[in-house]
């Protein structure tokens, strides 16, 4: 049984400017097909925007504050909401909070550096 405790996991950055902890994935765990992470973007900052070929996400957000930029459309986030990003779609999230932007990230197949694609 793969249990991962949150504050055992190394938060690392990602192209795209978000600290992440990855909770679940191949990496770590049994899971095989896809990948949990925590993401927090600090207050005043935003990731990159980019986009992933092959990765579908999704983003629930925790606390925080946000605006999300999904192929162009704008719309205010916050806690609860949830997020749906198809494979080729360009995304960006700002904190536009006073406190940090905490969501969670899930990709299928699991995130790699190598479906990240920047665009700005």
């Amino acid at each position: 049984m793969d249990i991962i405790h949150r504050d055992k996991t190394e938060p690392f950055i990602t192209k795209d400017g978000s600290e992440i902890r990855e909770l679940l994935a191949y990496r770590n765990s049994v899971i095989r097909n896809q990948s949990l992470a925590e993401a927090t973007i600090a207050v005043g900052t935003a990731t990159q925007e980019h986009y992933h070929p092959k990765s579908e996400e999704i983003y629930y957000i925790l606390r925080g504050a946000g605006r999300m930029k999904l192929e162009g459309e704008l719309r205010d986030v916050g806690p609860l909401d949830t997020i749906a990003i198809p494979p080729g779609a360009r995304h960006k999230i700002w904190n536009t909070g006073l406190e940090p932007l905490v969501l969670l990230c899930c990709c299928a197949p699991a995130y790699e550096n190598n479906d990240t694609v920047m665009v700005e």
